[in-house]
């Protein structure tokens, strides 16, 4: 991208510049062509003509741009990483390439973090270089003065937060998906083993005797007596007898 004298220009990271002069140098045996830019300040910064494409530098936008911006700025449209070090690398290399919407993400980016937490040093001057960015060439371009251009800016901006945060409000009060849930099949029942009831054996003394009244007919109450009597003392344990073996040795002591 080749410029003439007059030409304004925007230097990365720098602002917005006027190319002053176009001249040759050498430089340790080398002789090429540079750009003499005057840069807000008044200082001075000399950009090889054959690496102005790997510094970035760029001519300023014009007016019909001007409006793609502020729509840009307040489109809702806000990354926002949590990670510090990948955040911070991004950031950086939008910044370093020159392009004036790359600056407009890092202003929005920062500007809506800021809002909720902190920004470390390092962010708080990139937000700092961002917005004088902007605002400079902005200004630069509309011919405003600079508290009207960063007015405007600051509008733009307050939309976009407004808007993201109502899409972030949206999507948590969202109805969660549901998810089918798995169902273990059922259990076959635990039987318990049934013990097994012991039942006492009838004496074949007392059943025989029950049998025997059952046999006999015109059954008097003084048999039915008699019989149960038989029945008590079939089904009575039998009497212990007492040794005698005890008394025996007693006597001999």
């Amino acid at each position: 991208m080749a410029f003439e004298i007059g030409d304004k220009v925007i230097y990365p990271n720098h602002g917005l510049g006027v190319i002053e002069r176009i001249e040759t140098k050498t430089i340790m045996g080398t002789t090429c062509g540079f750009y003499q830019l005057r840069m807000a300040g008044e200082t001075t910064v000399f950009v090889p003509v054959d690496n102005v494409d790997g510094v970035g530098l760029r001519r300023a936008i014009n007016d019909d741009e001007v409006q793609r911006l502020f729509n840009l700025l307040g489109d809702g449209k806000i990354d926002s990483h949590q990670n510090w070090k990948g955040r911070f690398k991004d950031n950086s290399d939008r910044m370093r390439t020159g392009s004036i919407y790359d600056v407009v993400e890092v202003l929005k980016s920062l500007t809506f973090l800021s809002k909720s937490k902190s920004l470390s040093f390092r962010e708080k001057r990139m937000l700092d270089r961002a917005k004088f960015l902007v605002v400079s060439e902005i200004t630069e371009v509309m011919g405003e003065k600079t508290p009207v251009v960063e007015g405007k800016v600051e509008k733009a901006l307050d939309k976009s937060f407004t808007t993201k945060t109502k899409s972030l409000a949206a999507a948590k009060g969202a109805p969660p998906v549901s998810r089918p849930v798995a169902v273990a099949p059922p259990r076959p029942p635990v039987i318990a083993p049934v013990k097994p009831v012991a039942v006492a054996a009838v004496k074949p003394v007392a059943v025989a005797a029950v049998k025997q009244v059952a046999a006999v007919k015109n059954v008097t109450p003084a048999r039915v007596a008699v019989a149960a009597k038989s029945v008590a003392a079939a089904a009575a344990p039998a009497p212990r007898v007492a040794s005698k073996v005890a008394p025996r040795r007693a006597a001999r002591a």
